[in-house]
């Protein structure tokens, strides 16, 4: 299936800002399950200066930089990406015991070098032994890897609430798990403790998912914005996407824009100004099938 996705970002500053320098992960990646066929990137005013590099997780990365005074700054991101089919949970029945990924991810650096950069704490990932035991109510012992990922995101879609005003982005999550409210990167960065507090390798997805759902099925959960999601780093299956927020494994809804540790690695645009004063900022995403 092809999708035509536009991200649209609108700051408007009380005063002019005199210097912009922003960083943005806008533009999806390719990779086995996903084919980014265009992208293009416009900004508003022009930049004097501008980059693209790709970062340490192989994320594309853009940067640049404004140094004419402005008072509106639109970055719009229009992007074609394929999906291609993924494996179903019917297709993953032969995954390995947590414990045993577990102990191989601790003893065979070589064999998963990737995987160890997605083992330990992040800036807004903190491991705890809370996490951990919410964790093993799923990670039973000896449960399969992928079905207890699988119940673990279950568990958070039926006992966390879907609530905008709940956190912001420095909410711990201890808070989180404690209050039992958020929106998908806390959901995210939550399942990404509880995997990381018993040893298991995840990382944090940032993409976006299907703005109309197909007639007769309900609208996902964070379809007007940037979404979030999870993948858990199997042995014999790769990396296994699953969305805590929606209640599902990863299939043909999702479109993965960047991976990293947590948010922090990833966040659509981050940058400095000088000036301004208080801004507004205003976010629309679309997300629609390619007729």
């Amino acid at each position: 299936m092809r999708f035509q996705v536009s991200h649209i970002t609108h700051y408007q500053y009380d005063f002019n800002v005199t210097l912009s320098q922003q960083l943005l992960h806008l533009t999806p990646r390719s990779f086995i399950f996903q084919q980014c066929q265009s992208h293009q990137l416009m900004i508003d005013p022009l930049p004097e200066e501008r980059q693209q590099n790709q970062d340490y997780f192989g994320n594309i990365t853009d940067y640049f930089s404004i140094q004419t005074p402005h008072q509106e700054l639109k970055v719009s991101s229009y992007t074609e990406v394929e999906l291609l089919p993924r494996l179903t949970l019917d297709t993953m029945q032969h995954s390995r015991p947590w414990e045993s990924v577990r102990d191989e991810l601790k003893l065979e650096y070589a064999k998963n070098a990737e995987a160890h950069a997605y083992l330990f704490p992040s800036p807004h990932v903190a491991c705890s032994d809370a996490l951990a035991a919410y964790a093993k109510q799923s990670f039973t012992p000896g449960q399969q890897l992928i079905p207890a990922a699988f119940d673990l995101t279950q568990r958070i879609f039926n006992e966390f609430e879907f609530d905008p005003n709940a956190t912001d982005v420095g909410t711990p999550l201890s808070q989180v798990l404690a209050n039992k409210r958020g929106v998908c990167q806390d959901f995210a960065h939550l399942m990404i403790g509880c995997l990381r507090s018993i040893g298991l390798a995840c990382r944090y997805i940032s993409g976006y998912i299907l703005t109309k759902p197909p007639e007769g099925e309900p609208k996902l959960i964070g379809s007007d914005a940037s979404h979030a999601w999870v993948s858990i780093y199997s042995p014999i299956y790769g990396w296994v996407d699953f969305d805590p927020t929606n209640n599902c494994l990863v299939q043909h809804e999702h479109i993965t824009v960047a991976w990293g540790r947590d948010f922090s690695d990833v966040s659509p645009i981050r940058g400095v100004v000088l000036g301004g004063g208080a801004h507004s900022l205003d976010v629309s995403v679309a997300v629609e099938p390619k007729a």
